[in-house]
């Protein structure tokens, strides 16, 4: 049989380190990229992993990323893209419009759109061939026009509508150079890592997820997943979110 390769960018910690672990267990080769040394993903051993040093807001990065591995294979069936930030020391989700500047909105977008596109543009010819593939990137609900009902987050909740709209287009891309390739945005949930460390008081500890959990219920959408629905949102349990 051929040997099976997955790519996790975004690595270092949390849901990105888990999918590493439980794709270790599901194909041959994981390439998982970090953007700093002084990360969890270094605790991780395989001789079947392959770690990568990666900024996802510098193309020059992701172009030279894609190339070492086009070096050593001409197929990815796994690519997973959990690079995000929603608040980074001073950086904080904005709860009003008077919060609002334009610098903290173009890192919003830096990390959470543009990366994404970028990296599904140099990935495209890993994605050219016979075998199922999944390109995965993870979203947020709160990244839904139509769910939005709170207000507040701008720059998270536009910065992840904007992902959402550029997975949605590559979808389509890709259903014409890339067939057996399936685009989706996935909801994680509220999930215990750094990211919502700060927000998990008002979050029941029944819809607090482990990354254990994350990741399992994220593979199992994946799994299920079929070509007619590349393109598309869905919720950690399966459920389609809307636009």
């Amino acid at each position: 049989m051929m040997s099976k390769a997955a790519l996790v960018v975004g690595a270092s910690q949390g849901i990105g380190l888990e999918f590493a672990r439980q794709l270790l267990d599901r194909v041959d080769r994981v390439y998982a990229t970090y953007r700093s040394p002084d990360c969890d993903l270094f605790q991780l051993d395989s001789p079947s992993l392959e770690r990568l040093q990666l900024d996802l807001t510098d193309e020059a990065q992701i172009e030279r990323t894609i190339a070492k591995i086009k070096s050593e294979t001409s197929e990815l069936h796994y690519i997973i893209n959990c690079v995000g930030v929603l608040h980074d020391g001073a950086m904080q989700p904005e709860k009003s419009l008077r919060h609002l500047n334009g610098d903290q909105l173009l890192k919003y977008f830096q990390i959470n759109s543009i990366g994404a596109v970028l990296l599904a543009k140099h990935v495209q010819p890993l994605l050219k061939h016979r075998d199922r593939s999944v390109l995965a990137t993870i979203s947020a609900k709160v990244g839904s026009i139509g769910d939005n009902q709170l207000g507040g987050w701008y720059g998270y909740r536009a910065s992840k509508a904007a992902l959402n709209m550029f997975m949605r287009t590559t979808a389509i891309e890709y259903k014409r150079t890339c067939p057996n390739a399936i685009v989706v945005n996935l909801h994680p949930g509220t999930t215990d890592t750094r990211l919502s460390k700060p927000f998990q008081k008002s979050v029941p500890p029944e819809k607090l997820f482990s990354v254990d959990r994350t990741v399992r219920q994220l593979l199992d959408v994946i799994d299920q997943l079929e070509n007619h629905q590349s393109g598309e949102f869905f919720s950690w349990d399966g459920t389609q979110i809307p636009w």
